[in-house]
């Protein structure tokens, strides 16, 4: 039997889930739908992405999900935003470290987040924001030969629909 306090998972499109998005709260119930980039078995952290994108996704709660990279999955989950310790590690290198290797590391991670200013001359300190957001999934699957274009057209149009239901019915 399904506990009373979960909601709905929300459609999600990945670019929209960023610090100044409204989606971007701790414990919101979201569905998002993206390539699988990676899945270490060890943690059960999966990574998908939508453009350059990307989002991990916790899977320690799901059962008989068999993953393969570069298949399309949907996850329904809550997100956990924590502050994001890899990468200010990787700040750390940058500060300690040549710029070479890493800028290697900031390219490895495609992160769009990641900025760099100077501190002294031949000396960059990179700059990420720290909260990192990680859907804690209770439900996923394979959608292989889902078209993600028409997907996220579609949940364009079914939000217009819900606002447009919403505003008729306040008048």
């Amino acid at each position: 039997m399904a506990s009373a306090g979960l909601k709905p998972g929300v459609p999600v499109i990945l670019r929209e889930l960023e610090p100044s998005s409204e989606m971007f709260k701790q414990g919101a119930s979201v569905r998002v739908t993206g390539t699988l980039q990676s899945y270490d078995v060890d943690s059960a952290i999966a990574v998908i992405q939508d453009g350059s994108v990307s989002l991990k996704i916790d899977t320690k709660n799901l059962r008989d999900v068999s993953f393969r990279t570069s298949s399309a999955y949907q996850f329904i989950g809550e997100l956990l935003i924590r502050a994001d310790n890899e990468v200010l590690y990787i700040a750390l290198l940058a500060f300690q470290a040549s710029v070479r290797p890493v800028w290697y590391i900031c390219c490895k991670y495609n992160n769009p987040k990641v900025t760099s200013r100077i501190i002294r001359p031949h000396q960059f300190l990179f700059i990420y924001n720290p909260l990192q957001a990680i859907l804690q999934a209770r439900i996923g699957r394979n959608v292989d030969g889902l078209d993600l274009n028409l997907f996220q057209q579609s949940v364009f149009i079914r939000r217009q629909y819900e606002e447009k239901l919403r505003s008729t019915r306040r008048t």
